[in-house]
């Protein structure tokens, strides 16, 4: 074995020159977000065509519109049953919500015994919630009929008031229940709009609107006055059973030559 003297060991320690300290890495700096290009037009989804107000009707074709639905219906007539304006006034606050046919079952022993304002009253609330349980909302809307009965009997005399006003202030009747008893039990020329009436605004391009006020206004603007007796009941009736909500029958269509839906089955 090899002896190394101490003494070379001491001087190794002296003359060897210490390490260099490492020199700090720096850190690598965050990369910079670089915004990615947008993708050329021509890549990108194309966008949703604007759908085109469709054109409006003429006066002529307005006329020959409703020319076709008197031929086909002279005398159209409301399918609410009421023997007298204030029935039919309960018979129209009772159908909101409701199916004509529903009102209808409800309301035929009602008004056997509950045809005035009076006799309403005196049928009273309770009572009259066991006629028409059978019809939505049916205890609001009893609590209406009683109260609207009362104000009948109070301001107008127990007469309906003949005014849009006036059958406005009365509880739970709005402007369609107005528009509907001034038209079928005073004669009226007024135009009734419900979910019917303004799908076919709508759909037909007759009276566009966002309200239903917007197309009672545009429905009256366009219909000539020798129609607008009758109009609002042509309507409902188009609406109700040929120009359906979901599957519209454009095929028995009596005015789809006309109609500017551009979704229309013929």
């Amino acid at each position: 074995m090899l002896i190394v003297p101490q003494y070379i060991l001491i001087m190794a320690k002296i003359t060897r020159k210490p390490a260099p300290p490492k020199a700090a890495v720096p850190k690598k700096k965050a990369k910079a977000a670089v915004a990615k290009p947008k993708p050329s037009a021509k890549k990108s989804a194309p966008a949703k065509k604007s759908l085109k107000a469709p054109k409006p009707w003429t006066p002529a074709e307005v006329r020959e519109v409703f020319s076709r639905f008197r031929a086909a219906n002279p005398e159209p007539k409301g399918e609410l049953e009421h023997v007298n304006p204030f029935t039919l006034l309960v018979a129209v606050v009772l159908s909101a919500q409701a199916t004509d046919a529903g009102v209808n079952k409800a309301t035929r022993a009602l008004f056997e015994i509950a045809d005035t304002p009076q006799k309403m009253l005196d049928l009273g609330e309770e009572r009259l919630r066991e006629y028409i349980k059978t019809i939505g909302l049916y205890r609001t809307k009893a609590k209406n009929v009683i109260a609207l009965s009362a104000k009948v009997l109070s301001d107008f005399g127990g007469e309906v008031p003949r005014t849009r006003a006036e059958i406005e202030s009365l509880p739970g009747a709005g402007r369609k229940t107005a528009n509907v008893v001034l038209n079928m039990a005073f004669g009226e020329h007024t135009m009734a709009v419900d979910t019917h009436v303004f799908r076919v605004g709508n759909r037909t391009g007759l009276a566009p609107g966002k309200t239903p006020l917007e197309v009672e206004l545009g429905l009256e603007k366009v219909i000539p006055a020798e129609f607008m007796l009758h109009a609002h009941h042509w309507l409902i009736l188009h609406g109700r059973y040929t120009c359906l909500a979901r599957k519209p029958r454009c095929e028995v269509c009596l005015i789809n030559d006309l109609c500017r839906w551009s979704e229309k089955t013929v």
